[in-house]
């Protein structure tokens, strides 16, 4: 694979921006073609900030990945740390830059994201829930940041809490899974056991799973929605159980769940545009 590629992880940034677009369709509906502009310069701020954070990333555990990712491009010495560093700058910088063009609500939820990479990678992904949170935190700001470029980014409140839930979930139980292998940090299990770190991870999902229902029932998203969000939701249900015994099934189960609900904003936004709602 081309070293950039790997560096920036190219298809974690197209899903950044699939995630913003589909807070915009859920937020503009038929009037997103009004918006073009501004959902270019957002998914170029997306791509360029995923970009910026996955090479920081790479920067600030080279160490850590001598030993367990040794392919990746710092350690298998097909680019010098400080060219990553300053890559990772230049496209810090970018994004903030192209976020200027946007609105204030768009533009502070950039610096606040930007403010959150920049604390986990320096500090808080050592810290247990912290880096957790960040991570969450972070997920569910692209769909803000979707809603907030066509101006309805009340519309998409709830399906970013119910994100940034799913994703707390899952990154709690990945931590389960990885406890003998996590050397360089001390992670939530670490801190306060398994059993304990996993009864928050199912609080989490079980609270994305009660605030699911609330687009439909405000008559924002239709049928389209609630089917597919119904079958996320049953998985996170099962999954809130299931990885006290198989942490790795579990997260495995909250991925597909976290793409199934994709799937419901996605085919809900689809609905209210073509209904020519939202607008």
């Amino acid at each position: 694979m081309n070293r950039f590629l790997q560096l920036f992880r190219v298809g974690n940034c197209i899903m950044g921006v699939v995630g913003l677009l589909i807070g915009a369709l859920v937020a503009g509906g038929s009037a997103l073609p009004d918006h073009l502009r501004e959902l270019m310069l957002a998914s170029a701020v997306v791509f360029t900030f995923i970009a910026g954070g996955n090479a920081l990333n790479d920067y600030t555990d080279r160490e850590v990945d001598r030993r367990g990712h040794p392919e990746r491009p710092i350690p298998s010495g097909r680019i010098d740390p400080r060219q990553v560093l300053g890559l990772s700058a230049a496209l810090f910088l970018l994004s903030l830059l192209l976020s200027l063009l946007l609105d204030w609500i768009s533009i502070i939820i950039v610096v606040g994201a930007m403010a959150i990479m920049l604390l986990y990678e320096s500090r808080s992904k050592r810290e247990g829930l912290a880096g957790n949170l960040s991570i969450s935190l972070l997920t569910g700001a692209l769909f803000l940041l979707g809603g907030a470029v066509v101006g309805g980014i009340e519309r998409t409140a709830v399906i970013a809490a119910m994100a940034a839930l799913a994703t707390l979930g899952r990154e709690i139980v990945k931590d389960i899974e990885d406890m003998d292998a996590d050397f360089d940090r001390r992670t939530l299990p670490q801190r306060i056991g398994a059993p304990k770190a996993g009864a928050l991870g199912s609080l989490a999902f079980l609270l994305a799973v009660g605030l699911s229902p609330q687009p439909y029932l405000a008559g924002e998203l239709g049928l389209a929605y609630l089917i597919p969000v119904a079958a996320a939701d049953a998985i996170f249900i099962y999954c809130s159980a299931v990885h006290f015994r198989n942490p790795g099934r579990g997260q495995r189960l909250a991925k597909l769940g976290m793409l199934l609900a994709l799937l419901a904003f996605l085919l809900g936004g689809l609905q209210a545009a073509l209904n020519g709602g939202l607008a």
